[in-house]
């Protein structure tokens, strides 16, 4: 406001020295120049290219050509005043608002001033009538009049839009100069046309109105290709993946874009708004919350070009009323559906990052407890090895819960998983801060103790651990204790977690078999340890040169003594050591990580028996053991199928034999894998049943087809009554759940008759053969006895005797070859 008072008392005082300096016309000539110079005026005010910045439009006219045209053929008060004059006519007619008014009045007439200065100094127009002496003069004093509008003109737009100077002077200054330079021309060539012959000034109106043609199309052509430019390289911004650089990026850029005083985004799943402007975001929160800019608003959806999403709204805001041209709603649309694109593009983005992120910590925790798993112990306890930290040492306790199967058969699986969840808080709450809480699987947890001043101390938090679990816990409204054992290992100089972890696990069964609630390693007592490590590091080389080899045992008919099956077993074959029974090197395949590779070579090789015997007449099915841990392995069923298919034999000439092992029972994987052996025909059996704690469990969830009583209770039954029940309950059970029932360890003849008594029909142990070569045993097989090949026994009852059967022997209609 004071720059706009101080033009108008500048003006208020050029135009009363005017006033004092005016000359004396006649009546016709003074109407007629200053009606001329007026109408000259007001018509170069009118005629105008008109730019709009923020909510304030701005005019680029022609007035200052007019008023150097009147200048260079009249007297500089009557320019100054008609200026005033035809200013003031053409703001009325424009319906500017007053303040605008008196400073376009004023701006003008000092414009009008100055370049009368400038004439002045040349004396004009007694400077001569050549170009020289004309353009010279009138350059200067466009020169003048331009520098003044400018230099009056810009900080008032600055301040009313509030855009820096520099930018408005920067702004298509090129255009500008290009255009002042047009202008010029104008001014010199009419001024010349007016003195070669006066009436020539009728071409100048067609000349002026072709210029200003001309730079109203080159206006309009210039700001549409910036326009377009700023569009692609603000839809190019907005090709960031993360939202909140988005969101960013579209207030600033918009802002800029449209030249709006404030751009809103608003999202409305998420109901959020970002709002803010060329620098920067001002607002980011709940919708709800009203907006400082009040005025003219130009709403636009955020859809796509199908219109078929939709994902929030944007909005420009001016401070004053605003109407956008065609051109500026087909570029606001244009935005808005690159906008949505990146706000979607954003959000699937979040998502998949999101997925990858809750798969990756899946991947290394347990989904029941929430704590790290096996996987996350050992690449986090690796790191933190190898960087061999200066400030204390390392340490793995490692937790087991004694009979924790009592708890699932008494309670059920869901009371156990809520007594897992209960010790899994109770340790992390007991650990301290820097410790790793993990659990490894089943009832096993372990944790790793960081930075601990000596060793020494990690057996006084080992103890506070376990007395964390001492209190009863309360499961399904009972009171119930749960005892622990837990082994201790300072971190090696070499083997990493791997090695770690094994020592801990050494450890804790020496405090199981010493009755100790928390023992520590010592290497003195790891001398079976040792020896399977040593046995450990041959395995590579086993597996490489095909070592491990298979003996079969068969399994027969106890009535007729036809063989039915053969169990494969497994032999190392050690080029030191010599043969090695599968009690000692087994446990030591499934921790080296070679069980795959050692489970493949014993079935290739039972097929491969198999397929001989089957070539050799004898359809005689192969049984192979499974570790426990090859049905953690989703991939495990493919590879037993891909193998039957290489030696094309059908599924149910295998029989896959398992150990009762109640945890991994539990595991919904072992669900899947032992379903999909099962539908696609192999045969499953559960070995050494009886022995474990979960038998009649383990029935409700495993297909089975095949019961196998262990030899212990073959041994006893003809000095036991308990053994003989057990058996004969077995027995039971295998009818009524028409599942077929092998008696293991037959060593005597009477085990056999009294096994046959209570209705076993099919057994295996010592009484028909030892474990047998595939070639031993089908020799034995083509030779038979007697006259009959294929048996390895005689039968119990003569070929077409009337045969007294044991009450009930008969198994779900199985008949002699129930195993198979």
């Amino acid at each position: 406001m004071l720059l706009v008072g101080l033009v108008v008392v500048l003006a208020g005082l050029a135009g009363a020295v005017s006033v004092a300096h005016l000359p004396s016309y006649g009546a016709i000539t003074a109407t007629l120049t200053w009606a001329t110079l007026i109408s000259l005026v007001a018509v170069g005010y009118i005629v105008k290219v008109r730019v709009r910045i923020r909510s304030t439009n701005h005019d680029i006219a022609w007035t200052e050509t007019a008023i150097v045209i009147g200048l260079a053929v009249s007297p500089a008060p009557v320019v100054i005043l008609a200026t005033g004059f035809g200013m003031a006519i053409a703001t009325t007619l424009a319906g500017i608002s007053p303040i605008k008014k008196a400073f376009g009045i004023g701006k003008n007439m000092l414009v009008a001033t100055a370049a009368g200065l400038v004439l002045q100094v040349f004396d004009w127009p007694a400077a001569g009538s050549g170009l020289g002496e004309t353009a010279v003069p009138l350059a200067l004093a466009y020169l003048a009049a331009v520098l003044l509008d400018e230099l009056v003109t810009l900080p008032v737009i600055s301040m009313a839009t509030g855009t820096s100077l520099r930018t408005l002077f920067r702004e298509d200054w090129g255009l500008r100069i290009s255009a002042a330079v047009a202008r010029l021309v104008v001014i010199i060539s009419t001024v010349l046309l007016i003195n070669i012959d006066f009436r020539l000034l009728l071409a100048v109106p067609p000349l002026m109105l072709s210029l200003h043609l001309l730079y109203s199309a080159r206006i309009r052509s210039r700001t549409e290709q910036q326009v377009w430019q700023r569009l692609a390289q603000t839809t190019d911004a907005l090709n960031v993946v993360e939202l909140d650089e988005v969101l960013t990026t579209a207030v600033t850029r918009a802002s800029e874009l449209f030249s709006a005083d404030e751009v809103e985004v608003e999202l409305g799943d998420d109901d959020r708004v970002v709002r803010g402007g060329t620098e920067g975001v001002t607002y980011d929160g709940p919708a709800d919350e009203p907006t400082a800019v009040q005025g003219a608003v130009v709403p636009a959806r955020l859809e796509g070009h199908d219109k078929t999403v939709d994902v929030g709204m944007l909005r420009l805001r001016f401070r004053g009323p605003v109407k956008l041209s065609e051109r500026e709603h087909y570029t606001l649309y244009t935005f808005a559906s690159a906008l949505c694109t990146a706000i979607r593009n954003a959000q699937a983005y979040a998502e998949l990052a999101r997925v990858a992120q809750a798969h990756a910590h899946d991947a290394t925790h347990d989904a029941l407890t929430g704590l790290p798993n096996r996987r996350h112990l050992l690449e986090a306890g690796n790191d933190h090895l190898q960087q061999r930290h200066a400030d204390g040492v390392s340490a793995l306790v490692l937790i087991d819960l004694n009979h924790f199967k009592e708890v699932n058969d008494t309670l059920g699986h869901t009371a156990g998983d809520q007594m897992l969840a209960a010790v899994a808080e109770r340790l992390r709450a007991a650990a301290h801060a820097e410790d790793l809480v993990a659990r490894l699987g089943g009832d096993e947890f372990a944790v790793l103790m960081r930075a601990l001043p000596a060793p020494a101390v990690a057996a006084h938090r080992a103890e506070t651990l376990l007395a964390a679990l001492h209190e009863p816990f309360d499961i399904e409204g009972m009171r119930i204790n749960v005892e622990a054992s837990g082994g201790i290992a300072a971190a090696p100089a070499t083997g990493g977690m791997v090695e770690l972890l094994r020592r801990a696990d050494v450890a804790m069964y020496q405090a199981k078999r010493t009755g100790q609630r928390v023992a520590t390693y010592a290497s003195a007592r790891d001398t079976a340890d040792l020896g399977r490590l040593t046995l450990g590091g041959d395995l590579p080389r086993a597996v490489a040169d095909h070592e491990f080899t298979v003996n079969f045992q068969p399994i027969v008919d106890l009535g007729t003594g036809e063989v039915i099956a053969a169990e494969a077993l497994a032999r190392w074959r050690h080029p030191t050591h010599g043969m090695i029974d599968p009690l000692r090197f087994l446990e030591t395949v499934e921790r080296s990580g070679l069980l795959p590779a050692f489970a493949d070579a014993v079935l290739d090789q039972a097929l491969i028996a198999a397929g001989t015997w089957r070539d050799a007449g004898f359809d005689v099915p192969v049984a192979v053991n499974v570790s426990p841990r090859s049905l953690l392995d989703a991939r495990f069923p493919g590879s037993v199928l891909a193998r039957l298919r290489a030696h094309d034999l059908p599924p149910d000439r295998l029989i896959l034999e398992l150990t009762e092992t109640l945890t991994l029972s539990q595991l919904d994987v072992v669900d899947q894998v032992l379903t999909r052996l099962r539908d696609a025909g192999v045969r499953l059996a559960l070995d050494d049943f009886g022995t474990g704690y979960s038998s009649l469990s383990l029935l409700s969830r495993i297909p089975l087809h095949q019961l196998k009583v262990d030899r212990s209770f073959v041994t006893a039954m003809e000095s036991s009554t308990e053994a003989a029940a057990i058996i004969r309950s077995t027995l039971d059970l295998g009818r009524s759940l028409d599942l077929a029932v092998v008696a293991e360890g037959v060593e005597r003849e009477a085990q056999r008759h009294a096994l046959w008594e209570l209705g076993c029909t099919a057994g295996q142990g010592h009484l028909f053969a030892r474990p047998l070569p595939a070639g031993t045993l089908l020799a034995a097989l083509q030779r038979g006895t007697g006259d009959r090949t294929g048996c390895l026994a005689v039968a119990l009852h003569d070929a077409g005797a009337v045969v007294r059967l044991p009450q009930g022997r008969r198994q779900g209609g199985r008949g002699r070859h129930q195993p198979a």
